[in-house]
């Protein structure tokens, strides 16, 4: 594919990157993303809005993040120099506090005193009831019953916190039926209520709005890289579900065209449709990664051969979504960005590497950019450094790593 040349990535005035995002909503739903644009778009120019969050950011959520050398994965790979992007030592254990807090604020702004949020790992529902709770809001956190499953400690937590949380059965009882049904509820209740959308998807003004709340990951960390490096990174890796912690990550970096910047999306335990979630890397022969509209935006969308959309799998719940971020499919489609997979057997050797040899737990999502970063780092003189956002912790995933060892 032609690389095209990307200073910056913004949406026009529809929410359109190229072809990609948009608004595919019901008529109920059009005046309110109109509203939240509106109120965006005021508070995105409000000097008094970003330092109250700043604040925020940095006194309750503990943010400037470290940018850490991880010396002894460095060893280990044998090439260029690893850093990670410690989003996880934010409070709630990931980069999600990032977004609801920015959207917590505009919730406020516009007088609404219920919030409403899906979840699929549990990181956005907790970050968003913590929120809620430091804003004395009320909280309905919708949740999909296999991740309810995988997830009881965020679960508890967030009600700990005092949300209400919702097992969704529909579907494959992931995250894409948690959104419908937070969507749903949207549509009964808008005079009242926020939706507080976790990742860089959905109708527009979402993709935006998480990408500008998410970007300070990767203004910190070029700041970073440049006082430690005096020099920019070769490239960024991420996990990649929806897009939240990569968009974040990316963003900053779009206009340096020597810095690859490279997403890894759930390739869970096999190639046939329903066994993955890679939208960009599925078998065109049985359906897989097409382009479609899903959950009122236009991107990549795992599709069966008639047009269906497909069930997902992913060790990891908050990779486990059939479609991705639209910001990402225009780099993907432009070439600015590079997409690959990693298994879930190659996650869980990356999350019991890292905490063997750095001392850090990751969260299993993260756990997906391990191996790839160690074999891309292989391939760079040792002079250079990449970039891992290390986006969450894996407190969440000891459990269910531990009943898998003993299968």
């Amino acid at each position: 594919m032609q690389k095209s040349r990307i200073t910056r990535s913004e949406p026009d005035e529809h929410g359109h990157w190229g072809k990609f995002g948009g608004r595919y909503v019901p008529e109920t739903l059009v005046a309110p993303l109109e509203e939240l644009t509106k109120e965006f778009m005021r508070a995105r120019e409000d000097t008094k809005f970003w330092r109250e969050l700043n604040q925020l950011l940095r006194d309750y959520a503990g943010r400037p993040t470290p940018l850490f050398h991880a010396q002894r994965l460095t060893a280990h790979a044998g090439g260029a120099q690893i850093y990670f992007k410690r989003e996880d030592l934010l409070h709630t254990g990931a980069h999600k506090i990032n977004n609801a807090l920015g959207q917590a604020l505009l919730a406020r702004r516009m007088q609404k005193q219920r919030v409403i949020a899906e979840t699929g790992a549990g990181q956005h529902g907790v970050a968003t009831a913590t929120v809620c709770a430091l804003f004395g809001l009320r909280c309905v956190i919708y949740m999909g019953a296999e991740d309810v499953r995988r997830q009881a400690l965020n679960v508890f937590r967030m009600r700990l916190l005092g949300a209400e949380v919702v097992t969704v059965n529909a579907g494959a009882r992931t995250l894409k039926d948690a959104i419908n049904e937070a969507l749903r509820d949207w549509v009964t209740n808008v005079h009242d209520t926020y939706y507080l959308l976790g990742s860089a998807l959905g109708p527009h003004p979402y993709p935006l709005i998480v990408r500008e709340f998410q970007s300070v990951i990767g203004r910190e960390a070029r700041e970073q890289i440049l006082s430690a490096s005096g020099r920019l990174p070769r490239a960024l890796i991420a996990c990649v579900g929806g897009g939240s912690n990569s968009i974040g990550l990316f963003h900053t970096f779009i206009g340096d065209e020597q810095v690859r910047l490279i997403g890894v999306e759930a390739g869970g335990r096999g190639d046939l449709l329903g066994e993955h979630a890679t939208r960009f890397h599925s078998s065109a022969a049985s359906g897989g990664g097409r382009v479609g509209v899903l959950q009122g935006t236009m991107s990549y969308v795992l599709q069966d051969a008639n047009g269906q959309i497909a069930t997902t799998h992913s060790v990891s719940a908050g990779l486990d979504y059939s479609a991705i971020g639209p910001e990402h499919a225009f780099l993907h489609d432009t070439g600015r960005a590079e997409y690959i997979s990693a298994s879930d057997a190659e996650a869980l050797e990356g999350f019991e590497l890292c905490a063997k040899l750095e001392g850090i737990i990751p969260a299993l999502e993260t756990s997906h950019a391990i191996m790839p970063a160690i074999r891309l780092t292989r391939e760079l003189p040792k002079d250079d450094a990449i970039i891992l956002n290390l986006s969450g912790r894996g407190d969440k995933d000891v459990q269910l790593v531990a009943d898998l060892q003993r299968r």
